[in-house]
Formats: structure tokens, C-alpha cells, sequence
């Protein structure tokens, strides 16, 4: 990668499950791959349902951001991926409180299946990382 862009990489982010980056930044901005509801210490799903991964999904997203200078704050636009849209209400209230007032531009698409066994929801981000 060249000097404008950098991969974010910590031990403390969830591994991703191929070669890509949990998130990239160029210039300003961070592209965080999408994040499935799986917790990053176990490896393991939060949870069958779809509110349980959305909210993992979104803390993992946090926790990049984190590491690449950012925060949920700072969101402009999340892609989100469900299994089944019958399920888009009972996710869209955890996104709902996740982000608060703020209300980033977003996508949501119904897809035929995600990576990894019981998975219900994956989400993306771009957002950009405030000057200090």
C-alpha cells in the first residue's frame, strides 16, 4: 500500500476471514470491511437471532474505528447485508441506538447467504477521522 493509505490492523480487532483488511484509510477517510456478529475474543456468533449480531456487528465496527482515529460519531454511510428482510425492523432498532441522533447515509439489501454458519447481518462503514 502506498503512504496515503494504510491498512488498520490491532489484535483487538475481529481477524478478518480473507485477505483483506478490517478497514482502510485513505486521506481522511476509513472504509471498514463488513463486520458480521461474531465476537472478536471468541470467535464465536453473539447470538441466532439478527438483534444480537447487529449489535455485535456494530461494536465491532466501534472498535475499528477506534483504532483508526474515528468513532459510530463519524459514520457517513454503512452498507447492510441481511439474510432475510422480514428481520429489517428488529435490526434497524439496534442500529437505531447505536447511532443515536445521528443518522448516516445507508444502504440495506436482503442477500442469498453470508460467510460463516448462522450469520443474519453484515454491515460496512465508511466514515471519516476528525483533525485534531
Amino acid at each position: 500500500m502506498s503512504d496515503q493509505v494504510q491498512a488498520v490492523a490491532s489484535a483487538a480487532l475481529p481477524a478478518p476471514v480473507g485477505p483483506y483488511s478490517p478497514a482502510t484509510v485513505a486521506g481522511n477517510l476509513v472504509f471498514v470491511s463488513g463486520q458480521a456478529g461474531k465476537d472478536p475474543r471468541t470467535g464465536r456468533l453473539a447470538g441466532p437471532d439478527v438483534e444480537a449480531q447487529t449489535e455485535q456487528a456494530l461494536r465491532n465496527i466501534a472498535a475499528i474505528l477506534e483504532a483508526a482515529g474515528s468513532g459510530l460519531p463519524h459514520v457517513l454511510r454503512c452498507g447492510v447485508f441481511l439474510v432475510d428482510l422480514r428481520e429489517f425492523s428488529r435490526m434497524n432498532e439496534v442500529y437505531a441506538r447505536a447511532f443515536g441522533a445521528h443518522r448516516p447515509a445507508r444502504t440495506t439489501v436482503e442477500v442469498s447467504g453470508l460467510p460463516g454458519e448462522g450469520l443474519r447481518v453484515e454491515i460496512d462503514a465508511i466514515a471519516i477521522v476528525p483533525r485534531r
